[in-house]
């Protein structure tokens, strides 16, 4: 959450106070005068600042308004009054905040912040699919380009994945574009699943059993971790926990203690009392639950970072707010259908 203080030495002594076990001494006193300009400018412009859970520490525990994961982050879009909204994540998240708000001013930091499962489907996959499947609704994870959204049906997070897919009452569904999140949300709602390309019948098979149907996109960060990562871990720190964001595979979730949302696993470090955890999910992360919780040990496989998301820096945050650049903007065709996928999934959340 964002640092109160009314100088610079103050917003420093604050950042050391909690960061100084996490972030070098010199970084600290760098970003300090960032984040105090930041936070003076944000408050002279009425601005509010989103921040997802894989910010890098010193930009996380500072500048933003709300955290969260996102879901949370889009209710929060979708509630406030201020303008601009800055959206420190990658740009599907600020195009959602977008679509919720077109009336107000959204701005993403960095002009490369993008996202593998994003860039995985376009909207003309979705309507070729919808071609194939007649009748089929269609789920899309949040983790998608407005044009994408605009096709589907509803949206859904890592954490809600499987009530949306339930709530539809609906004996088949086509789920995109995680093929991971896809075979873990057949796995917890005992759903067959099938991945079919785009060529082929233009109708199913006939007495082709399966009532979901997916797509081959991945997060090129949670498709690295492996289930000899889990078993070398447990092997050096007994009795770890072992937490997996759920864009991992079937077989690393189902060895890990537990799966779900970066929201949901926070609570559940917050809520434990094990000696140490793993988290397979963005480092970072593990990074700012350490920083909330400086007595549990984090168990960390730092080699796998998200690119998209370190492409956000203290240094862009503050250009975007004096500058107003990387301005996002959504076509209005596009948004209000896109909306009515957002808002369904708001609706039930």
């Amino acid at each position: 959450m964002a640092i109160d203080a009314s100088t610079y030495q103050e917003t420093y002594d604050q950042m050391a106070l909690k960061l100084s076990k996490i972030v070098p001494e010199i970084e600290l006193k760098y970003k300090a005068e960032l984040v105090f300009e930041i936070n003076r400018l944000k408050k002279e412009r009425g601005a509010i600042i989103l921040g997802h859970n894989y910010m890098e520490p010193a930009l996380f525990h500072t500048v933003p308004d709300v955290v969260g994961d996102s879901l949370e982050l889009s209710r929060k879009a979708a509630e406030t009054d201020c303008d601009p909204i800055v959206f420190c994540g990658v740009r599907f998240m600020a195009e959602t905040a977008k679509i919720l708000n077109p009336e107000k001013t959204v701005l993403l930091p960095a002009q490369v912040a993008g996202c593998s499962l994003a860039e995985s489907i376009s909207a003309q996959d979705v309507i070729d699919l919808k071609e194939r499947f007649p009748g089929v609704p269609v789920v899309t994870y949040i983790n998608t380009y407005a044009d994408v959204k605009a096709e589907c049906d509803i949206c859904c997070t890592s954490g809600n994945a499987a009530r949306v897919v339930e709530s539809l009452g609906e004996e088949t569904v086509i789920f995109l574009p995680d093929e991971y999140l896809a075979a873990n949300v057949a796995r917890e709602t005992g759903k067959r699943i099938i991945f079919p390309t785009l060529e082929g019948p233009a109708r199913p098979h006939d007495g082709l059993e399966y009532e979901l149907i997916g797509w081959r996109g991945r997060c090129e960060v949670h498709e690295k971790f492996t289930v000899a990562d889990v078993s070398n871990v447990r092997e050096q720190f007994p009795g770890v926990l072992v937490l997996a964001h759920p864009e991992c595979s079937p077989e690393v979730v189902a060895a890990s203690d537990f799966s779900s949302s970066t929201s949901k696993m926070t609570d559940y470090v917050q809520d434990s009392d094990a000696p140490s955890y793993l988290l397979l999910t963005e480092c970072s992360m593990g990074d700012n639950i350490m920083a909330q919780n400086p007595e549990k040990e984090m168990v960390r496989l730092c080699s796998i970072r998200c690119p998209h998301m370190n492409e956000i820096t203290l240094e862009d945050t503050l250009n975007a707010l004096q500058n107003n650049v990387q301005e996002i903007d959504v076509p209005e065709e596009i948004r209000l259908r896109a909306r009515r996928s957002v808002d369904r999934m708001l609706e039930i959340s």
